[in-house]
C-alpha cells in the first residue's frame, strides 16, 4: 500500500497482518479521493476504525492539517505509529481504544472535525450512531465530509443535518459521501 498523492506521494505505507483488518486497495483509495477532493485547505480528519492509518494519511498528505486514528487492535496502533514515524508525521494523533471511549474522549477534548472516515469492521451497523452523536455533540464543522465504507445491504439512508453527497459499489462494498449541513460550535 501506498500514498497516492500529496505530501507524502509514492511513500510505501505498512499494513496490518490481520484478517481482522482490510486494507483500502490504492485503486479504492484514488477513486475516494478524487471524490471528495482530491485536495484540502487544512482542517482536522478522524480514522475511527483506522487499520494501518492509510485513508487518514492520504488526507494528511493531500491538505488536512491535524489526523486522529483510532484502532483498538493493538497491531494496528503499532503499524500506525510506525507509519507516522516513517513519513516524519508530527501532527498526527493515534488511540489505541475503543471507538466509542474516543468519541467521548474528543468530545472532552473539544475537537470539532471537518472529514471523518468510517470503515468499521462488516455488519458492525454503527454508523449511524456514530455520526449521529458526532452532530449530536456539535464535533462537526459545517460541510464536513463523512465517508462510510460498510456492506451494500448496510448503506445508510440520511435527513437533514445530513445529506448523500456521492455514492459508488465495489463488488460487496458501498462508498457513502455524506455531507453535514449544520452549525459549527
Amino acid at each position: 500500500m501506498r500514498v497516492i498523492a500529496g505530501k507524502y506521494r509514492s511513500r510505501r505505507l505498512k499494513t496490518v497482518d490481520s484478517y481482522s483488518t482490510r486494507p483500502t486497495t490504492d485503486k479504492n483509495k484514488e477513486n475516494l479521493f478524487n471524490m471528495i477532493g482530491p485536495y484540502f485547505q487544512g482542517g482536522i480528519c478522524l480514522d475511527l476504525f483506522a487499520g494501518s492509518g492509510g485513508l487518514g494519511i492520504e488526507a494528511l498528505s493531500r491538505g488536512m492539517d491535524e489526523l486522529y486514528c483510532v484502532d483498538k487492535q493493538y497491531k494496528a496502533f503499532q503499524v500506525i505509529r510506525e507509519n507516522f514515524k516513517s513519513l516524519n508525521i508530527d501532527h498526527g494523533h493515534v488511540y489505541k481504544m475503543d471507538y466509542r471511549k474516543a468519541l467521548e474522549k474528543f468530545k472532552d477534548m473539544g475537537l470539532v472535525f471537518d472529514l471523518v472516515l468510517l470503515d468499521p469492521p462488516y455488519s458492525m451497523k454503527t454508523n449511524q450512531s456514530i455520526i449521529d452523536y458526532l452532530a449530536d455533540n456539535h464535533m462537526l464543522n459545517n460541510q464536513c465530509i463523512i465517508v462510510i465504507e460498510d456492506k451494500i445491504e448496510e448503506a445508510l439512508t440520511f435527513n437533514a443535518p445530513f445529506y448523500l453527497y456521492k455514492q459508488q459499489t465495489y463488488g460487496i462494498t458501498i462508498l457513502q459521501i455524506i455531507k453535514y449541513k449544520g452549525e459549527s460550535s
